[in-house]
């Protein structure tokens, strides 16, 4: 395929594992079944993906109870709430100690992933941005938060390293959060700390190395609903240029007027970076066609050089176990049809 294209990160787990973590949690499943659960998990992923085709694969995220906090444990559960559209929320934990640090790495999944399958395989990890908010807004006796951003850039180096070091196609981190802070801050300073964090840990690799990482952006995207589309990518895109990887996955199948994010991503690409903009909404519950992932990426091609341009989803499908609003079904249609659409367009443009 000429145009490059690749998942997100998670999909939406099987029946057995949704119900296998619930089991879990109430202490009727030991950690041995509930890995033998999600190791299927992991298999069938890998299986389907690849029957379709996928250049790239990942496992669904069907070892994390959440792209956000599964480096973590033993957390208070009160913390900031995130409201989304429709109407629900979400809460953050809330750190209550020091010193910090992470109980699972993203490398434990990907190595996992790797005895199915020799094709490429991309992680997702957290970003360091996004942990920052769980420290308490009024600190921790004996624990400041400078010595917590210390401790919090140190784990997200190891995290990114070691998944590099397992042999990832592309190690991406997940600024969902990033939009948000627009939203709580609409003054931008929240933002230009997340930047500055997430620069400091990227600062810290090799131009190489950037050249395998990635920065993934959206508004949300839980039981079919988003916390902050209502912000503008206007105020978000200059920040997230800033950010020094070599891809950028960016939202964009869902947004009310795509050419105009087109051209503000034209003019602030940066150069020699590649951009994967989203041409399906996970949070649409119905599945485009070929022929309109074709187009979206058509308009895309209007505006950004097809060298620096790769189209994804515009964000993972199920990023808490917990939400079923998308079927597992639905997600490998979407992504077929991605596939699809791409190489479509691919030959429209003569590649």
């Amino acid at each position: 395929m000429s145009i490059p294209t690749e998942p997100i990160g998670s999909l939406p787990r099987p029946h057995a594992l949704q119900l296998a973590f619930t089991e879990h949690a109430a202490g009727r499943l030991d950690d041995a079944e509930l890995a033998r659960v999600q190791g299927e998990a992991v298999a069938d992923t890998l299986a389907r993906l690849e029957k379709l085709g996928s250049p790239v694969l990942v496992d669904g995220d069907q070892g994390k109870p959440s792209s956000l906090t599964y480096p973590l444990t033993g957390l208070a559960a009160n913390g900031a709430v995130i409201p989304f559209a429709d109407g629900h929320t979400r809460q953050l934990p809330v750190l209550t100690g020091g010193p910090f640090r992470y109980q699972v790495r993203a490398e434990t999944y990907l190595r996992t992933a790797r005895t199915h399958t020799d094709l490429p395989i991309k992680q997702a990890v957290v970003a360091p941005s996004a942990l920052s908010l769980l420290y308490p807004a009024d600190g921790i006796d004996g624990y400041s938060r400078e010595a917590f951003l210390g401790d919090l850039a140190d784990e997200a180096e190891a995290e990114i390293r070691g998944c590099l070091d397992a042999g990832a196609h592309r190690v991406v981190l997940d600024f969902t959060e990033g939009r948000l802070s627009l939203k709580l801050d609409p003054s931008g300073g929240l933002l230009d700390d997340f930047v500055a964090l997430n620069n400091k840990v990227l600062g810290r690799f090799t131009e190489d190395e950037r050249a395998r990482l990635g920065v993934h952006t959206d508004p949300g995207a839980d039981h079919d609903s988003t916390h902050s589309l209502d912000a503008d990518y206007a105020g978000l895109l200059p920040k997230l240029f800033q950010l020094t990887v070599g891809n950028f996955y960016l939202q964009l199948a869902g947004e009310p007027d795509r050419e105009r994010v087109l051209q503000m991503i034209t003019e602030q690409l940066p150069p020699g970076t590649r951009v994967f903009v989203g041409v399906t909404d996970p949070t649409d519950p119905r599945v485009e066609t070929p022929e309109e992932v074709r187009d979206r990426v058509l308009e895309a091609a209007r505006h950004i050089p097809v060298d620096q341009l790769g189209t994804c989803d515009d964000a993972g499908f199920a990023p808490f176990a917990d939400d079923t609003s998308t079927s597992r079904d639905t997600a490998f249609a979407k992504i077929d049809a991605r596939l699809r659409g791409s190489e479509l367009a691919a030959q429209a443009l003569g590649l």
